[in-house]
């Protein structure tokens, strides 16, 4: 299994906290985000991470600051107009670095304490398996993608209802086996190139998709307000 952090968005509902900063590489608890999600991963486990032109230069110095190799996946876009998107740039890297193995996925703007080792440890090795987490409230589930288990298969899936069903939502943490590769160039070729939590719609059509639920702390840093919040919890 080999493993890629998404770290190429542009961050812009942030704006203008991170104009000349990546998302990924703002600092929580005096170290940037990513590199909490590096610390975490198994380290018999190749870490990609893919970036954009815009803050390669500063992704290069976070690599020398860190004291575990990952390989950057450098896309050539500068620009918010020119992203390839969460699936775009999941299927052009799967597809440019030749991945043949298992794939963990995680979004570059993401906190959590679970174990990623016992996330790994709960995948059957052929179906895909979400992080998901229960906000504790349903009208804040609404801003995420809201799941509906049976068992511990995901029964049902919702991007941001108006009316949430649970509080339990889907982060940005999957394991996605190799034989799904081709449903998500498919995917792709269907102009659907943004979205993860749409995606794994897609697959609960054509399958099982599996939950590993944790209790720990998580957040994503989706707007300044979020960000602020976090920074207060620490103050405090």
């Amino acid at each position: 299994m080999k493993s890629l952090i998404l770290a190429s968005g542009f961050g812009t509902r942030l704006y203008p906290l991170n104009v000349d900063r990546a998302k990924g590489l703002l600092e929580y608890k005096g170290k940037a985000l990513i590199s909490h999600i590096v610390d975490k991963i198994p380290q018999d486990m190749d870490i990609l991470v893919n970036i954009n032109k815009k803050f390669e230069a500063d992704f290069h110095h976070w690599q020398n600051t860190i004291n575990r190799k990952v390989t950057l996946c450098i896309e050539p876009v500068f620009t918010e107009e020119q992203i390839f998107g969460a699936i775009g740039s999941l299927d052009y890297w799967i597809k440019t670095e030749n991945i043949k193995e298992d794939l963990l996925v995680i979004a570059g703007d993401n906190y959590f304490e679970f174990a990623l080792p016992q996330f790994v440890s709960a995948y059957n090795g052929k179906d895909p398996l979400v992080a998901v987490y229960d906000i504790g409230d349903r009208s804040k589930a609404s801003q995420f993608g809201v799941v509906k288990l049976d068992g511990n298969r995901i029964g049902k899936f919702e991007e941001k209802p108006a009316k949430p069903e649970s509080s339990l939502i889907a982060t940005a943490c999957y394991i996605f086996p190799q034989r799904i590769f081709p449903l998500l160039s498919q995917y792709c070729t269907e102009g659907k190139r943004d979205n993860l939590g749409g995606f794994i719609a897609y697959l609960i059509d054509r399958g099982e998709v599996y939950a590993y639920t944790f209790s720990e702390l998580w957040f994503d840093i989706g707007s300044i307000d979020t960000y602020k919040l976090t920074q207060a919890d620490l103050d405090g």
